[in-house]
């Protein structure tokens, strides 16, 4: 190995002092072991180290001109890139107040003039090796936490895409589109953020749950892969029997999301929320929804928020057998809902970012094509 490439993988000392002796000595007595950089005041110091050419440790004497050791010491601590540097005080200052006023600052060491060689090098040496040492811990954490980022993107969007699956699945076999689904996330995004510094709402509706809301959005139909294609897909009223049968959905959705979670075998946060949707965004606030009748505050928010967009959503949107309803008149069927079918102050939140649905449902519109491929599976299917 040359001498350069043995310099260049040799520790780098920084020696400040405003004696040229001083730095003549200590340059002398660690160039055998370290790559050695003197300056001969803080403020070069400073100008050295801000310029990139940060040391693995500096030996600082406290008393020069301009700037104190202790002064760059101060600087040193107050950078996050420089903070780590050891540092050890190398003084003719023997006072003990002087000394605790320097570890105070966030020295490591204290070392006092004259010195004596061999102490010098055995405490640069051990610094060096707590550095280290420091330096190791510090990128292992670093790899760690970049790890564990990288491996929770990957579940979330392991989870955004299985959400997606299933619920595309059910999409195949009712009359509403991929972008209901889409859409519906998006409407119960907006009333969640209209409604979390309300009184009602502000303890529950946090950021995560918000996160969690988003995500479980999608599976609130899910239970409607288990309804027979007769009655899913019938384009007229359905009879009372039918009906009924219909309404199971909600169950089938709420057992089949607990099924899953059962055999993954631990609780999932969000698919508490996509329980709750799935099986009580058809209450209504009066009690005379379904399957439970319940009504109130007995609702779970989070149905209660599906409910409005589930309904809006229904209205404006074209289907094989109808054509979508404008957004006006939507919004006034809406608001006619509220304290019967509604959460009074969810539709108020409504109307409040009403707009916002518009333009939700106007970047996310079905397209014809989608419509016409629906309408061709529907007489297939229903003869």
């Amino acid at each position: 190995m040359t001498d350069d490439t043995n310099q260049i993988h040799r520790p780098t000392v920084l020696v400040v002092d405003d004696t040229p002796d001083n730095l003549s000595l200590m340059a002398s007595l660690l160039r055998d072991v370290y790559r050695v950089q003197v300056a001969n005041s803080g403020e070069k110091a400073l100008k050295l180290i801000n310029a990139g050419q940060r040391p693995d440790l500096i030996l600082l004497d406290i008393m020069m001109p301009g700037m104190s050791g202790y002064e760059v010491c101060e600087a040193l601590k107050a950078d996050p890139l420089t903070r780590d540097i050891p540092i050890i005080f190398l003084t003719a200052m023997t006072a003990t107040q002087d000394e605790k006023k320097g570890l105070d600052l966030g020295a490591v060491d204290f070392i006092t003039k004259p010195v004596n060689p061999p102490i010098v090098l055995s405490r640069v040496a051990t610094q060096l090796k707590v550095k280290a040492a420091a330096d190791f811990l510090r990128d292992q954490n670093a790899f760690l936490e970049a790890e564990v980022r990288k491996r929770t993107q990957e579940l979330g969007a392991i989870q955004d895409v299985t959400i997606l699956a299933m619920a595309s699945l059910a999409e195949t076999r009712d009359n509403d589109t991929g972008n209901h689904i889409r859409r519906t996330q998006h409407y119960i995004k907006l009333l969640a953020e209209h409604l979390k510094t309300h009184p009602r709402f502000k303890d529950f509706l946090t950021d995560q749950t918000i996160s969690s809301l988003y995500k479980s959005a999608p599976l609130h139909d899910i239970g409607k892969v288990g309804i027979p294609d007769r009655i899913l897909l019938k384009p007229g009223r359905f009879t009372p029997e039918e009906f009924e049968i219909m309404k199971t959905h909600t169950t089938l959705g709420r057992d089949a999301i607990q099924h899953a979670e059962d055999q993954l075998g631990l609780k999932v946060d969000f698919l508490k929320f996509a329980k709750e949707i799935a099986y009580s965004h058809q209450e209504k606030w009066d009690g005379s929804g379904y399957p439970e009748g319940i009504g109130g505050d007995d609702i779970p928010v989070a149905a209660r928020l599906m409910a409005v967009a589930d309904v809006y959503d229904a209205l404006i949107s074209r289907r094989v057998y109808k054509e979508g309803m404008p957004h006006v008149k939507a919004v006034d069927i809406i608001l006619d809902g509220r304290g019967t079918h509604f959460d009074p102050d969810v539709v108020d939140a409504f109307f409040a970012v009403s707009e916002e649905f518009q333009r939700v449902a106007l970047t996310y519109q079905d397209d014809d094509d989608t419509l016409q491929k629906k309408a061709a599976a529907l007489k297939v299917i229903t003869g």
